[in-house]
C-alpha cells in the first residue's frame, strides 16, 4: 500500500517545527506520528501503534483537537517567554509561529477514518473526536491574557511542592473554596484583599497568619488559591528545610506572568536554627531574593515564630537573648500579620450550626449544641476544625441510618 498523500504531507511538515518542537516527543504524539508513516509498515505494528495512541489519548481526553491545543497552550518555549516578558517579537518569528500552528491544526483535525484506512485490520477500532478550533486565533487570544493563563508547568495546576529540588504539581490538591469556610470573615478578608492587590499588580505584603491550631489558617490560604486560580494565582509550598531554596525558586518564577504565593505552613524556629536567614533576607527584599510577582504567606501557632526549649535557657545569656531577639523580629518583617484565635462558645456553636446546615443534617440545634460541646471537651477544645470533625462524624452516622 502506498503512502496516503495527506498523511505524508502532515508527517513531513511536522519535522519543520522549531518553536513547538518539544511537542514531537510527547507521549501521545509519538505513536500518532508513527501512524502517519504508512509505507511498508507491518500490519501488526500498525494495529499496535493505533491502539497505543488511542490508549494514551483516552487517558487524557477523547477529543484530539482540544488535547493538542492544550499541549500548545501549556508548552514552555522561547516565543511564549518573550511574549510574557512584553518583548517585541521579530516578524519572522511571528510568521514561524503562525505556520507551526497551522501544521499542528492539521494534525489535530485528522479524523479516525483517515487512519483506520491505513490499518490492516477489519475489526472494530476505537475512535476520537475532533473540533474546528482555529489554533492561530485561539492561541493569540490566550496570549493576550497570559497573566491569567500562564504557560508551561504552571498553566494547568494550582498548587505545587518542592520535591528533589524541583517544583512539581500537587497531584491531588485540596479543592476547598471560600464559600465552604465559616467565621473569621474579617481576618480572611484581610488576606483576600492583600492577594487581590498582588493579582492587580499593586504592592502586596508578605503575610503571617498566626494563632491557635485548627482555626483555618492553612485552609484559608488554599481556598484563596482555588478561588483566584482562573485569575492567575498559584501556590508553591516550601517546607522549613527547603527555605534555603527560596532565592532559586524566586529566580525560576521571576519572569513568569502568573502570581505566586510561596506558602510556608506551620513555621516555627528554635534558637540556633540557621534556616531563618534565607527567610529573613527574602522578607527584607534582598537583591537576590525578590520577585515582584510573588509573596510569602506563612502560618504559625506562634506570633513570634520562636519555640523556646530548656536548652535555650542555658549557655551564654547575651548570645541567647540576641538570637531570640533576631528570631522574634522575623514576625515584624511580615507586612501583614493576621491572628486566628480559638472561638468563644457562641462562635464555635455557630460554626457547627452553619456546617450542619451546609451538609443538610437533620440534627436539631439544641442537640447539636450539646454534642458540639461534648465533642470539644474530648477533642482538645473549641475550633473550626473540631466543629468540622463533629459534623463529618454526624453526617456519616446519618448516612448509615
Amino acid at each position: 500500500m502506498g503512502r496516503n498523500k495527506k498523511l505524508q504531507e502532515i508527517d513531513l511538515s511536522l519535522n519543520s517545527l522549531v518553536v513547538f518542537r518539544k511537542l514531537l516527543t510527547h507521549e501521545v504524539i509519538l505513536p500518532l506520528r508513527a501512524l502517519l508513516d504508512t509505507e511498508a509498515m507491518d500490519p501488526m505494528i500498525q494495529l499496535r501503534q493505533y491502539t497505543e495512541f488511542i490508549s494514551r489519548l483516552y487517558a487524557r481526553s477523547t477529543n484530539l483537537t482540544e488535547y493538542i491545543f492544550q499541549l500548545i497552550c501549556e508548552d514552555d518555549n522561547f516565543y511564549v517567554r518573550a511574549v510574557a516578558r512584553g518583548e517585541q517579537v521579530d516578524e519572522m518569528l511571528e510568521a514561524c509561529v503562525q505556520n507551526e500552528l497551522a501544521i499542528l491544526q492539521r494534525l489535530a483535525r485528522i479524523r479516525p477514518q483517515e487512519l483506520q484506512k491505513e490499518v490492516s485490520y477489519y475489526g472494530v477500532l476505537p475512535e476520537w473526536k475532533t473540533s474546528n478550533l482555529d489554533f492561530g486565533a485561539e492561541y493569540h487570544a490566550r496570549l493576550r491574557e497570559i497573566g491569567k493563563y500562564g504557560y508551561g508547568l504552571f498553566a494547568p495546576n494550582p498548587m505545587f511542592i518542592i520535591r528533589d529540588e524541583r517544583i512539581v504539581p500537587v497531584q491531588y490538591p485540596d479543592p476547598v473554596r471560600l464559600s465552604e469556610l465559616f467565621g473569621y470573615e474579617r481576618e480572611r478578608q484581610e488576606v483576600i484583599d492583600n492577594t487581590l492587590a498582588l493579582l492587580r499588580g499593586k504592592r502586596a505584603q508578605n503575610v503571617l497568619l498566626y494563632g491557635d491550631a485548627g482555626t483555618g489558617k492553612s485552609t484559608t490560604v488554599k481556598a484563596i488559591v482555588n478561588e483566584y486560580f482562573d485569575q492567575g494565582l498559584r501556590l508553591i509550598q516550601v517546607n522549613k528545610e527547603q527555605l534555603p531554596m527560596l532565592p532559586e525558586i524566586m529566580d525560576q518564577i521571576h519572569d513568569h506572568p502568573l502570581k505566586f504565593i510561596l506558602f510556608v505552613d506551620d513555621l516555627t524556629f528554635a534558637a540556633g536554627d540557621s534556616s531563618f536567614g534565607t527567610l529573613k533576607a527574602t522578607l527584607e527584599g534582598s537583591v537576590s531574593a525578590r520577585a515582584e510577582n510573588a509573596v510569602i504567606y506563612a502560618t504559625s501557632n506562634r506570633r513570634h515564630i520562636v519555640k523556646e526549649t530548656f536548652s535555650d535557657r542555658e549557655g551564654d545569656e547575651v548570645h541567647r537573648n540576641d538570637t531570640l531577639q533576631e528570631l522574634g523580629s522575623l514576625s515584624a518583617r511580615f507586612g501583614l500579620r493576621v491572628s486566628f484565635m480559638k472561638p468563644e462558645k457562641k462562635a464555635y456553636l455557630e460554626f457547627a450550626q452553619q456546617l450542619a446546615e451546609s451538609k443538610g443534617l437533620r440534627t436539631d440545634p439544641e442537640t447539636l449544641a450539646l454534642k458540639a460541646e461534648q465533642f470539644a471537651l474530648r477533642s482538645g477544645g473549641r475550633s473550626p476544625r473540631t466543629a468540622k470533625q463533629l459534623i463529618e462524624l454526624l453526617a456519616a452516622e446519618e448516612d448509615h441510618t
